[in-house]
């Protein structure tokens, strides 16, 4: 061959050879679904003015073929027409130099299911779940998990992802919310539902804003001034941050001579700190802390038990632990280990009455404590039981510098750029939101920064589409209530306000399936149920009853209360056995709450109590535990928590920092 051509060839290889691959989205791929009668954006990118073409066909579609040229950025998106419900279809994207095949590929109704750890919650952790696991046979239902990352600037595509179909295989690990949210549309609407499931436990309202929303708003102007350029200086902002929490809280980091002696009976732990437990320590005030935690605490042991060997169990821990009782370790393990910590002690290693122990754990990564049930926590033998949970002396021995210090709430917009931005402009019906509880220390401020994010997404997708979120459900998070100051109620009223503030808002009100004792509800199969009912009216446009009574006014007749409700149904009715209603309280000008009785006369809710002579405000179910509020419609869905007051809130000063 001459030179000329052997040259030639290595030059037209050279160029074949630069030619990028055509590439889709991570959001794009076999097994997905697209929205239903609306333009379906497809995007991606290839070489500078390259032609792609895409194409969608299938039996019982027309077929469908566009071609782009893409950008000199290399970008290019275009927009099939809108089709009717139906598949499975084939998409191509065919390129100069590859074609991508994407196959079983359903048109119907998609969803965005967001928010923290109660959207995050999979079904094999919900009631009923080795039935519903069993039960999954809708092949129709499909999945994608949006991984969790996080970033100080917007990103262009996921790192990963895979549309699941909802079988006995993979359901377990879908949002329990959406996927039995999903599974209600599916059964009323009869077609595929897509669920893009973007969520993270633990997370705050503002990490899912986009920089330029926050920064439209004056209270967080100068936060997003003052974010972080790196990820390595927002690393360094959280240890700053965890290091002057540790040094409030002890002074600093002991000398390792101090910690010789935590294990001992005698040892003096009058001054340190108090917890909870069980619980991870590294969830509130030491948010990400990885390091070595001790905790102390005492027990009595019983006359009949002297002499005799007894068993300690401390429930799960994350992740090892060294157990000392009077000073004697007595078990401990090396590595991490899910099964609970039972360890035996010998009548030599115990007291008659007063005894201590003390437990090291060593967290490696992620979650760290006692992460067991209470009833796990206690001493037995026999029938004979001591519990153990509940309130335990604590101090912190050292902490490690991971790439934990960068967490998903350390500054604003670090989720928005992550696990939103990438998904815009995929077309989707509308989006569903199980948030709340990481931001009730804020409640007042949600009032304004809920409706932004949901403004700031609408304004992304350009389109005004449904957003339906759940109202925190009953938990005791810090005994609040009427008297003290509730930041829960506080929280559930900003969210009840959003659906005034926003037009095609919806709101599930669930705190009758709360758990008083568990932030985390798992009956997660209602709280979809109620999410359907308001999308099957918001979005689907279903003349029907969405929702429970709401507070619509109050008037004064004497010494009582009447109280008019909107969403009544077929009536009003006091749920539970005994038949009246509860989680009322009345005050007069003092503003002191008193309980009330509360009666259903002809279709209002008359209040009273014989200790306010002239009512001036109402609470219902106005405590960070409401369970005990019961009113419902005959439909079976509970009134939402209310007020008819507007008197200082106790978060009206707390702002995001």
């Amino acid at each position: 061959m001459p030179f000329r051509m052997i040259l030639s060839f290595l030059c037209l290889l050279c160029i074949n050879q630069a030619i990028a691959d055509v590439r889709l989205p991570k959001i794009f791929d076999s097994h997905m679904v697209l929205q239903r009668n609306k333009p379906i954006p497809v995007w991606g990118w290839a070489d500078a003015g390259e032609k792609v073409t895409v194409e969608l066909s299938g039996s019982g579609i027309t077929k469908q073929s566009k071609t782009i040229k893409a950008g000199k950025d290399g970008k290019w998106i275009l927009r099939l027409n809108a089709a009717e419900a139906g598949g499975p279809y084939q998409l191509v994207v065919k390129g100069k130099k590859n074609v991508l095949t994407l196959d079983d590929v359903l048109i119907g109704e998609v969803w965005i299911c967001s928010g923290q750890s109660n959207m995050q919650w999979p079904v094999s952790a919900s009631d009923n779940a080795e039935e519903e696991i069993a039960a999954a046979s809708y092949p129709l239902i499909r999945h994608f998990e949006v991984p969790r990352e996080i970033s100080l600037a917007p990103k262009d595509d996921l790192s990963k992802g895979e549309w699941k179909t909802a079988t006995p295989e993979n359901v377990g690990q879908f949002t329990a919310v959406g996927y039995f949210f999903g599974r209600e549309l599916y059964k009323k609407l009869g077609i595929p539902i897509g669920l893009i499931n973007t969520s993270w436990g633990g997370t705050i309202v503002e990490t899912w804003i986009s920089k330029e929303a926050m920064k439209s708003f004056n209270e967080f102007s100068d936060v997003v001034d003052a974010m972080p350029v790196s990820m390595d200086a927002l690393g360094e902002k959280r240890k700053t941050t965890l290091t002057n929490a540790i040094n409030e809280l002890q002074g600093g980091i002991p000398a390792s001579g101090d910690v010789q002696s935590w294990s001992s009976a005698s040892f003096d732990d009058s001054e340190w700190k108090t917890i909870e437990v069980p619980g991870n320590f590294d969830r509130k005030d030491f948010q990400y802390l990885d390091g070595v935690v001790w905790f102390r605490r005492e027990f009595i042991l019983p006359d009949s038990l002297t002499g005799l060997s007894v068993a300690l169990s401390l429930g799960t821990i994350d992740d090892v632990d060294a157990t000392y009782v009077n000073g004697i370790k007595v078990g401990g393990t090396a590595s991490k280990t899910a099964t609970g910590r039972i360890y035996i002690l010998e009548p030599s290693q115990l007291h008659a009455g007063k005894n201590s122990i003390a437990v090291r754990i060593e967290d490696f990564g992620g979650r760290g404590g006692f992460t067991g049930k209470p009833e796990d926590v206690k001493i037995s033998r026999g029938a004979y039981e001591q519990s153990l949970a509940g309130i335990w002396k604590y101090r912190i021995e050292s902490y490690t510098n991971n790439n934990q210090f960068a967490g998903p709430n350390d500054a604003g917009t670090l989720l928005y750029n992550s696990m939103i931005a990438p998904l815009i402009p995929y077309a989707m019906q509308g989006a569903i939101w199980y948030q709340g509880e990481s931001n009730a220390g804020r409640a007042y401020q949600y009032r304004k920064s809920f409706p932004l994010m949901i403004s700031d997404w609408r304004n992304r997708w350009k389109e005004e589409f449904p957003f339906l979120f759940v109202q925190l459900a009953s938990f005791n998070a810090n005994n609040g209530d009427s008297r003290k100051g509730s930041s829960w109620a506080e929280l559930r009223e900003a969210q009840a306000l959003t659906l005034q503030a926003l037009p095609r808002t919806g709101m599930a009100v669930i705190h009758d399936i709360g758990n008083p004792k568990n932030i985390h509800p798992t009956n997660k199969q209602d709280v979809g149920k109620r999410l359907s009912l308001q999308a099957l009216k918001i979005a689907y446009g279903q003349n029907m009853l969405s929702q429970g009574p709401q507070f619509q006014s109050m008037q004064k007749e004497g010494n009582k209360a009447i109280l008019t409700f909107t969403d009544t149904g077929t009536g009003l009715i006091a749920s539970g056995k005994y038949g009246y209603l509860q989680g009322f309280e009345i005050a007069g000008a003092d503003k002191v709450f008193h309980w009330a009785k509360a009666e259903i006369q002809n279709g209002k809710v008359v209040v009273w109590s014989d200790e306010v002579a002239n009512p001036v405000a109402v609470h219902y179910g106005w405590a960070d535990d409401n369970m005990e509020a019961n009113l419902f419609n005959k439909e079976g869905l509970p009134a939402a928590p209310f007020r008819t007051d507007t008197w200082k809130s106790i978060t009206e000063e707390v702002r995001f920092k």
